[in-house]
């Protein structure tokens, strides 16, 4: 006759015991007790990585269609640029200076609760984008000479014409540059001053960006945007094209004590932040505890 009988891990009798008394002064923490740990530590790891790390962008408007639509989330590397400048052709996310106008305008006082809420959703990636924040595409590095147009209609970076096959649509070039409005195609010669980074949408129509609201500091870049992971169909990264890889040097180089640009790895739209990764690391943590629990015993038949 067989019996059903629970076993340790080990087959040494000499080591049984000990194991046995280990286990049993130990006791699990319920589920019910443990759950809100989890997700406090989590939150708490959510919350460092966006803040060192990574951290996710919501796209509200169409400036960098089709590159990003409406409603994409992308992830950023906010640290990369530690440690270089960004390279042409890297799509950025960064703070605009007092020249660039926002397209959404917050309340002077929406109260207690409403700013409350506003700083929750910030960190799960569900509030309204700052005034300030932008994600734009690096045409310019400090030095280049950039102008628009050629015979062609395209944009020129020290004199070498740029096939951006990623434009979506297009400014039209029969009218003329309206001042603070980027309606149209052309623009004088912009020599991007040292420090700085002249940054367009790939939405041209629609975009507002360096064009006609200026240049914009290396220093007021929050970061590289390098995949979509949201929705889930468009998960793509974010590489660089291959026109820039033609570009020549700047004439007029960055000052001695400038960082290097690195090599390439691979409109006016504003983005709200907040980690997602706070579901992945509670489910990292549950398994880790499920496989805990099953190695703790094993279940045997014996004859």
């Amino acid at each position: 006759m067989r019996r059903l009988e629970f076993e340790d891990d080990t087959d040494d009798p000499w080591q049984r015991p000990a194991r046995r008394f280990v286990r049993g002064g130990r006791r699990q923490m319920p589920l019910w007790q443990e759950l809100p740990l989890l997700l406090v530590v989590a939150f708490c790891l959510a919350v460092l990585i966006r803040t060192f790390l990574l951290q996710a962008f919501f796209i509200p408007s169409g400036s960098m269609e089709n590159t990003l639509l409406i409603g994409d989330r992308v992830l950023v590397n906010k640290v990369v640029y530690d440690v270089r400048d960004p390279v042409r052709g890297e799509v950025v996310v960064f703070r605009g200076t007092s020249a660039w106008v926002p397209e959404i305008t917050e309340e002077k006082d929406p109260g207690f609760l409403p700013r409350l809420g506003r700083t929750v959703g910030d960190l799960v990636g569900v509030s309204r984008p700052g005034e300030k924040d932008f994600i734009k595409r690096v045409i310019g590095l400090p030095g280049d000479r950039v102008s628009c147009c050629d015979t062609k209609g395209r944009v020129t970076v020290n004199g070498r014409p740029l096939d951006e096959t990623y434009i979506f649509q297009d400014s039209p070039l029969d009218l003329p540059p309206s001042g603070r409005e980027c309606r149209s195609r052309r623009f004088d010669e912009v020599v991007v001053p040292q420090g700085q980074l002249f940054v367009m949408g790939d939405h041209r129509s629609i975009s507002q960006d360096a064009r006609c609201q200026g240049p914009i500091p290396i220093d007021n870049v929050i970061g590289r945007a390098v995949v979509i992971v949201w929705p889930y169909p468009r998960w793509a990264s974010m590489s660089v094209p291959p026109t820039f890889a033609d570009v020549p040097r700047a004439v007029a180089a960055p000052a001695a004590g400038d960082r290097p640009p690195g090599g390439p790895s691979g409109a006016d739209g504003q983005a709200v932040a907040g980690p997602v990764l706070a579901p992945l690391l509670i489910s990292v943590v549950f398994s880790a505890r499920a496989r805990q629990r099953r190695s703790t015993r094993r279940r045997r038949l014996l004859p």
